[in-house]
């Protein structure tokens, strides 16, 4: 149904049809859009399956390596050997994807009392070794965080351009085409009329000067 303010002239059939293709090509570059990011959300998600099941085992190792190191070493060195470790941060910047600002996460470890030479000399092997699984459980806690952000901002994104495309295929590109069709046949009737008086005037033209041509005097 074309709109109530649509004028029939030709100029405005030119912009419209220069609108249905902009529009069109709008759309094109939508779907391909669409397209990127859903291949991109899938290539996470593949990724964040593999680093889950690492994480329960990882997570699970580090639990062991920390209730072995209690018993051996025992609680007290365990707890005074943590407390010289500085509280670790998480530094969080993005970068650009298809338009959409995906988090990538750093560790920030901060100033610790412990040096690496006196961890390797002093601190003993259980303790040392339930640091490192804790150390690389947090890296990974850290980059499933990362993913698991990226797709649900991509997941969002996905679906602001799908309601985009769909509202220029179902309803902005069909409304241009009716406008288009409207003016078309607006114009066609106007060139009909048009003919048709004409063909009037020229009729009665030429019935006038029959009639004149008869009443001059032989």
């Amino acid at each position: 149904m074309p709109s109530a303010d649509v004028r029939p002239t030709r100029i405005e059939l030119i912009n419209t049809n220069r609108r249905i293709k902009f529009a069109q090509r709008g759309l094109d570059l939508l779907k391909m859009k669409r397209s990127s990011l859903v291949m991109e959300f899938f290539k996470i998600s593949r990724t964040v399956r593999g680093m889950r099941s690492d994480l329960r085992i990882k997570l699970q190792d580090s639990i062991e390596s920390l209730k072995t190191a209690d018993v051996i070493d025992g609680s007290v060195v365990v707890e005074a050997i943590a407390n010289m470790y500085a509280e670790t941060r998480a530094a969080v910047t993005t970068k650009n994807v298809m338009g959409v600002r995906i988090p990538t996460v750093e560790i920030d470890p901060g100033t610790s009392v412990i040096s690496e030479i006196y961890r390797a000399t002093s601190v003993p092997v259980a303790i040392n070794e339930a640091i490192s699984r804790f150390e690389e459980l947090m890296k990974l806690i850290l980059e499933v965080a990362e993913k698991e952000s990226s797709l649900r901002r991509l997941l969002r994104e996905i679906e602001k351009t799908k309601r985009r495309s769909n509202a220029i295929e179902n309803i902005l590109i069909p409304r241009l085409k009716g406008n288009s069709k409207y003016i078309r046949m607006r114009l066609d009737e106007i060139e009909r009329d048009t003919f048709t008086t004409l063909k009037t005037v020229k009729r009665n033209i030429e019935r006038r000067g029959e009639i004149e041509s008869n009443e001059v005097p032989q």
